[in-house]
């Protein structure tokens, strides 16, 4: 079992208290080891709802917390992630498997959030329009929309986190936090801290775990959630539509993705197979924004392909507590499963193995699957159709601009893509094609707590960071006062 100073509760917290634990539980896995490194409280309806109220019981409309007083909260536990970093990677390591260094670095990521809402929420003070319509003096004030529920994923355990409590907590929006069952810890070790270390009142942060049905209903069924937010799949984020409307819910969706990598021929190859590396097998190709489909120019394909297996062939699998990893293990047997079918399913169909081992040589008797590239990929392909959610790099070749804009933009996702490329205005045309709410120019980098981030078409509604991000937990309102 693991053992942490962060880690001395299993249970949720509700208005400011642990909650007992309880004979209704759910084991924790190192998915590096197959070990039961916990066993977590699963939380009852009637549990979410005491969260729920406790959350009303905070809200203040009337008198909302000042904003000094919500920076305040924002900025300790921005000190408390960065003094605790890396023990909350440890606790993220253990629990998810990616390597340690990775792990630390989503925690000083998460910090960010907490940083910059802290800094740029002076945003959120009310202001009187300069003109004097009707004549009156019209005042825009923003209003916490009330309790929101948080359901957090569990590729980025505490990274997905900060961007919605950073931004609830600066809207004064207290809230009811799920995290996934895999990796409830790191969560557990968050609330440690913000239990410890800040002066939030209690019922303004408070955890949940357990069943997803459970849990999910009752904050979609009660009027006292006027929000949620979400980030996991699409098929979650249709069902929730359809839960919350009659009610009619705001929703902010961060859903599923298929990002397309473009590698033309002027680009520079070596940064371009540099970029691919980390964007690829961060989180061991568990994220929404890991380059899914890769196209590569007709004329710069060999090339590429060459400098990108020399790169995947020095990459080590293993235990992310061990030194020198790149790569650790799958969540679990069915994203194990899913990887090797999408190899399997290109090379029938006709793909070439350029890096990584034939599938039908793995054993499956652990979590780690191997770095692979395939090239000569189609669209018939499982790999091109659905996101992997693995180490794979599935190459497709193409010819023209208009070409690889069409096949880019041939998923019904928009979350992230990529463009390499030296003709500026190439870059600047393809970007502008590509139905994507993140594009990156001669880079594989992903989000940062600076800029708004989210997806178009079925990727989700919202944004989450830059002062975009600030916005999504409240209600402006609007006071005209004559003279």
């Amino acid at each position: 079992m693991i053992q942490s100073p962060l880690l001395t509760q299993f249970t949720g917290y509700i208005d400011g208290q642990w909650t007992p634990q309880t004979d209704d539980r759910f084991q924790v896995f190192n998915p590096a080891t197959g070990d039961v490194i916990a066993e977590v409280a699963s939380l009852s309806a009637d549990q979410v709802t005491q969260a729920i109220e406790a959350g009303q019981s905070a809200l203040r409309l009337m008198q909302p917390y000042p904003l000094e007083t919500r920076r305040r909260w924002l900025e300790e536990i921005r000190d408390a992630l960065t003094e605790h970093r890396d023990e909350i990677g440890r606790i993220l390591c253990a629990e998810h498997g990616k390597p340690l260094a990775e792990a630390k670095g989503e925690a000083d990521y998460a910090a960010g959030f907490f940083d910059y809402c802290a800094r740029h929420i002076g945003a959120l003070e009310p202001h009187e329009l300069p003109e004097r319509a009707r004549n009156c003096r019209w005042t825009v004030h923003y209003r916490p929309i009330g309790v929101v529920g948080l359901i957090t994923p569990w590729n980025f355990p505490i990274g997905m986190i900060a961007k919605k409590l950073s931004a609830a907590l600066a809207a004064g929006c207290p809230s009811v936090i799920k995290p996934a069952s895999e990796t409830p810890l790191t969560m557990i070790a968050l609330f440690s801290l913000m239990d410890q270390h800040t002066s939030i009142p209690p019922g303004m942060v408070n955890l949940v775990m357990g069943k997803a049905s459970v849990i999910g209903k009752v904050l979609c069924d009660s009027p006292e959630v006027p929000m949620l937010s979400f980030t996991g799949s699409t098929e979650v984020g249709r069902q929730l539509i359809l839960d919350t409307a009659q009610q009619v819910k705001k929703l902010a969706l961060e859903l599923g993705g298929n990002a397309p990598f473009i590698v033309f021929a002027d680009a520079d190859l070596d940064a371009a197979a540099d970029n691919l590396i980390a964007n690829k097998f961060r989180g061991g190709g568990q994220t929404c924004v890991c380059a899914n489909r890769i196209f590569v120019q007709d004329e710069a394909m060999a090339a590429f392909g060459q400098k990108l297996a020399e790169r995947v062939e020095r990459m080590t699998v293993g235990n992310g507590m061990d030194d020198g990893i790149d790569i650790g293990p799958l969540i679990n047997r069915a994203g194990w499963d899913k990887v090797r079918r999408h190899v399997s399913d290109a090379l029938d169909k006709g793909g070439q193995l350029v890096a990584g081992p034939a599938p039908d040589s793995l054993s499956g008797d652990d979590l780690f699957y191997p770095p692979s590239v395939v090239a000569g990929v189609t669209p018939d392909m499982a790999c091109f159709r659905e996101e992997t959610f693995g180490p794979l790099v599935p190459m497709a070749s193409f010819r023209t601009e208009d070409e690889v804009v069409a096949a880019g933009n041939d998923t019904e996702f928009g979350l992230a893509a990529y463009v390499f490329t030296a003709d500026a205005e190439r870059a600047q045309r393809v970007a502008a094609g590509l139905r994507f709410g993140h594009v990156g120019w001669n880079t594989g980098t992903g989000p940062t707590p600076e800029a708004p981030f989210g997806g178009m078409k079925a990727s989700g509604i919202g944004r989450e960071g830059g002062v975009e991000g600030l916005f999504e937990f409240i209600e402006p309102q609007t006071i005209p006062r004559g003279d």
